[in-house]
């Protein structure tokens, strides 16, 4: 299995402090946002990574990657404009080569032990939250999706879809297959889509164990900033990649 991590987008939300960086590499708390992110990889094993982002800020990424290099082997490859999350399938076809993939983007900040994806088809996950209309919302039963909406004005449940993926190798032919959303995105909820009409959407609840927190906007970065502070000082157990073992 490869990994793909979509570092690219604008960081509007997070305006002026994406104004002279990127929003993945702006802190949470020790590290660089794109990290934590990084570590998820780890968690399952993938070291073989694909990662996306703008091209003003390429080289920033090429200094992630080198400092890294023991960790992971970084491949990276530029998105001219964010053109939505399933053209990351697009942008790394040559990468990809028939592989299983997990994607992950680059603000997913998530703490805690996710369960395995399943075997077969896509496997996605499922936290509840209080404001659905903000996210890819799921319906789902018994561990199988029965709808799934991006940004629903009305959403069918309060399960939010974080930023984790994992994906057999159709991914990318269905990539092929979907057309530009309303707001000009390939969107990766239409993949999903795909895998659901095959009844191969396989949906996993993330318990209260699991602390997921959407670091995009001022409030949740601040938020991230204060959990990793704490949970670090209480149980000196660090969070994301563990900075001394990295700069060894």
């Amino acid at each position: 299995m490869k990994g793909i991590i979509l570092a690219g987008g604008s960081g509007s939300r997070l305006y002026p402090l994406t104004l002279t960086t990127n929003k993945q590499l702006l802190p949470i708390y020790d590290k660089p946002m794109i990290y934590y992110s990084l570590d998820l990889f780890l968690s399952q094993g993938i070291e073989d990574i694909c990662l996306i982002t703008s091209p003003q800020h390429i080289k920033d990424f090429e200094k992630i990657s080198y400092t890294l290099k023991d960790i992971f082997s970084i491949n990276l490859i530029v998105q001219d404009q964010p053109k939505g999350i399933a053209e990351s399938f697009l942008l790394s076809e040559e990468f990809i080569k028939g592989n299983k993939v997990m994607l992950v983007l680059g603000d997913t900040f998530i703490h805690g032990k996710i369960p395995p994806p399943k075997n077969t088809g896509a496997t996605i996950y499922a936290k509840k939250v209080k404001n659905p209309n903000e996210y890819g919302v799921v319906e789902f039963y018994n561990g199988k999706a029965i709808s799934i909406e991006e940004k629903p004005e009305s959403p069918k449940s309060h399960y939010a879809v974080p930023g984790i993926y994992f994906y057999d190798e159709m991914a990318l032919e269905y990539a092929k297959q979907i057309k530009p959303s309303a707001r000009g995105e390939l969107e990766i909820t239409d993949i999903n889509k795909q895998y659901l009409e095959k009844d191969q959407l396989h949906t996993i609840e993330l318990d209260n164990s699991i602390v997921w927190l959407d670091a995009g906007t001022y409030d949740s970065l601040f938020e991230a900033s204060e959990y990793v502070r704490d949970h670090q000082s209480k149980t000196s157990n660090c969070i994301g990649l563990n900075l001394k073992k990295v700069h060894e």
